[in-house]
């Protein structure tokens, strides 16, 4: 299997990636980003691009593969719903047309979050444009599209978030996972299990579009 994978510099997209590289069946794994991960593999491509709102100059590069992991997105903390709309939604969007224009087979599989408002009419403004992203994606020309809605997720294996925000937040929660996981196990997870469950819905797909974070849970602990 030949991946995409968006936003590796970001927590989730960096546990997705070390997921990829230690999987036998991803034969290669190309990184799509605006910054480098610096980081080097036999299996790890890597296209930094500025603009990724505009792939056109690159698309020669992006065909062949059979998964999409689009792990890119920001905090719309301080952010207009305008503002937000066009770094969630229009980009995601324009990404996926492109991809999907050059990968008829290709699995496409969004990061998105627990409380998404698929109806677009919710209160919190990043649930609408969540939603408004999701059901756009569905409507993409791919053999499939899946999103995910994790609630809290810890990072393992010394990977971290790069949002200083976030950063606070795991400092003061993060030692508490445990107790969160004995508490709520259904609004908790991993990077790695994230990962993991990604990995397997692209290979094997999975009985519903929509992925919560049990259901991403249950998706990781089952090895078949």
């Amino acid at each position: 299997m030949k991946v995409i994978l968006l936003g590796a510099t970001g927590m989730v997209g960096q546990g997705v990636l070390r997921e990829c590289l230690l999987d036998p069946e991803v034969e290669s794994i190309l990184v799509l980003g605006r910054r480098s991960i610096e980081q080097h593999h036999e299996k790890l491509r890597e296209i930094v691009h500025t603009d990724l709102s505009d792939l056109s100059a690159i698309e020669g590069s992006l065909s062949g593969y059979d998964g999409c992991f689009f792990c890119l997105g920001v905090s719309s903390v301080g952010m207009n719903e305008e503002a937000y709309r066009r770094v969630t939604y229009d980009l995601t969007r324009s990404v996926a047309r492109t991809v999907a224009k050059l990968n008829a087979k290709m699995t496409f599989i969004y990061v998105s979050g627990a409380g998404t408002d698929s109806t677009e009419r919710g209160r919190l403004m990043w649930t609408r444009v969540k939603g408004k992203t999701e059901n756009a994606l569905f409507e993409m020309p791919f053999k499939a599209a899946y999103m995910f809605r994790p609630g809290y997720i810890q990072p393992l294996h010394g990977i971290r978030t790069k949002t200083k925000l976030y950063s606070v937040f795991y400092s003061i929660l993060g030692s508490l996972y445990p107790l969160w996981r004995l508490l709520f196990p259904k609004y908790v997870t991993t990077t790695e299990c994230v990962g993991r469950a990604m990995l397997k819905v692209a290979k094997r797909g999975a009985p519903k579009c929509v992925l919560e974070n049990q259901d991403i849970n249950n998706l990781c602990a089952n090895r078949s």
